[in-house]
């Protein structure tokens, strides 16, 4: 499968979410939709991040659009992460990487001085009609949802 491209459409997709259900791309045509991708379920950063589209999330729903995480972790953990956090939209698992090397997300990590094949912690925009508008990569998390939203409004 190629690699998204900014300004072109993404490739259809599917994947297992919580919830017991399969999320399909074409599920959110003519809504706007966010998929942030984030190392690991349970971890600061990302508890913070997911933490903060929980937060926003009224007004991304104002705004016409959906939210939805993935990692590589499993739906079992991402159902124990969703209920612990009280996150109101769903996770994605993506453990055989499908999305990940969609999205050119998976890249050499350090960690703690070893190399390590990891999620490089990154945020995609699609407009309503399935293209994508917007790449955040490397994200830092504070002040990352807010900018992330204020984008989402300035397509409407």
């Amino acid at each position: 499968m190629a690699q998204v491209t900014l300004d072109k459409k993404v490739p259809a997709f599917s994947a297992p979410a919580t919830g017991d259900k399969v999320v399909r791309l074409s599920h959110f045509k003519g809504k706007k939709l966010v998929l942030y991708f984030y190392p690991k379920d349970h971890t600061p950063g990302c508890t913070t991040e997911s933490q903060d589209f929980a937060a926003f999330y009224a007004k991304f729903k104002r705004a016409h659009t959906d939210i939805l995480g993935i990692s590589r972790d499993s739906i079992h953990s991402h159902e124990k992460f969703k209920a612990k956090h009280e996150l109101p939209f769903d996770l994605l698992s993506d453990e055989d990487e499908t999305l990940c090397k969609l999205f050119d997300v998976i890249k050499m990590k350090n960690m703690y001085g070893k190399k390590v094949r990891g999620i490089e912690r990154s945020t995609f925009l699609i407009d309503e009609k399935g293209v994508l508008r917007h790449e955040w990569r490397k994200v830092k998390v504070k002040g990352h949802v807010e900018q992330v939203l204020e984008t989402c409004k300035s397509l409407s």
